[in-house]
């Protein structure tokens, strides 16, 4: 099959590992993969380096006249079977490029649980022939928004199954961690929906019952300095690393002791994939598509969103029971191979993708 994948992102984020997954999984099945992405951005630069062919755009929001002609032209080159466009820019660019290069299957992914912003949001991925939704919560929102299920298909996100890298603890000492602290990591972008402010609130009231407990937030976001502000008026100055942006997260989830993901909105969670990836447990919130990954009681522990309280004795059951900790850990691990790997996401694309030959 020839497929075309479009991301209009620059930066990278948990939705641009998966555009890259995506592609490159179905290039090592034998299927012929252009990717078409923001010109000077991360996704086309790691793209590159696995050897897919890339196609370099210059995105600008919406209406972006330059990159619909681009678009066209690449799929007047390319002659795709499908066309998957990955975020709601790339929807609107693929749509129009459409009109101007023929006719091709056009298929819109949905990663997050945020409702369809008004009838053109609606219309627009109404026009597409399938729509993948990363979770249940997003095919219901999608609903909810309008959308008939007939278009609609859910296809869970999926990470790659790999060893944990040496060096997690090591990499904590480094952050001023002790080597005998028990930890509790968080990875995600420092945004208003993933709510470490919440965290923060809950950290204090862990500290306060397990004074050895060290918290580790890892990511970049436009709230990190009122999150740092916010964590020294909680006292957590010592006891709360903001780590910002890393690249050896596979040495450094294996090292957590409890992954936590705070989300009071959340697709489904990539990061808490990789933690049951590892075997590491998890905290998280009942968000979105969180609790279709998180079973709670059996691979971890759910909390209400917003609710620093109830997310507090969640962490210190998890932190004082090893015996229990374990045991998520390996149901995590087996959910994860059961449903959530690359394999299992690549496989089921492909499949939506049969469906319009």
């Amino acid at each position: 099959m020839k497929v075309l994948h479009v991301d209009s992102a620059r930066g990278w984020r948990g939705g641009q590992n998966q555009v890259l997954l995506t592609a490159r999984g179905m290039a090592d099945r034998g299927h012929d993969v252009v990717l078409a992405c923001q010109a000077g951005g991360t996704l086309a630069e790691r793209a590159r380096a696995t050897g897919l062919a890339v196609r370099e755009l210059g995105f600008r929001g919406d209406l972006s006249p330059t990159a619909v002609v681009n678009l066209a032209a690449t799929m007047r080159q390319s002659r795709p079977d499908v066309v998957q466009l990955h975020d709601p820019h790339a929807v609107s660019a693929g749509l129009l490029a459409r009109r101007l290069a023929g006719r091709a299957a056009m298929v819109a992914t949905r990663r997050v649980d945020f409702a369809l912003r008004g009838p053109l949001s609606r219309r627009k991925y109404a026009a597409c022939d399938r729509v993948i939704a990363a979770s249940e919560a997003i095919a219901s929102m999608l609903g909810r928004g309008g959308l008939a299920a007939d278009r609609v298909r859910v296809v869970y996100e999926g990470v790659p199954d790999r060893t944990a890298q040496p060096g997690g603890r090591e990499a904590l000492r480094e952050l001023g961690i002790p080597e005998d602290a028990p930890v509790v990591g968080n990875v995600a972008a420092l945004t208003g929906h993933k709510d470490q402010a919440t965290l923060l609130a809950a950290a204090a009231k862990v500290v306060a019952r397990v004074p050895a407990a060290r918290f580790v937030v890892v990511g970049e976001g436009e709230l990190r300095g009122p999150l740092e502000a916010r964590s020294r008026e909680l006292g957590l100055e010592r006891r709360c690393v903001f780590a910002g942006f890393r690249s050896d997260l596979d040495r450094l989830i294996p090292a957590f002791t409890v992954f936590c993901l705070s989300s009071h909105m959340e697709g489904l969670g990539t990061s808490l994939l990789d933690a049951m990836a590892f075997g590491v447990p998890v905290v998280a919130t009942a968000a979105g598509g969180i609790p279709e990954a998180v079973v709670d009681g059996i691979t971890g522990r759910l909390a209400p969103p917003r609710d620093p309280d109830a997310l507090a004795a969640a962490l210190v059951e998890a932190l004082e029971d090893p015996a229990r900790r374990a045991e998520w850990g390996r149901a995590g691990r087996r959910r994860y191979e059961e449903r959530f790997t690359a394999d299992h996401m690549v496989d089921a694309t492909l499949a939506v993708y049969e469906e319009l030959r």
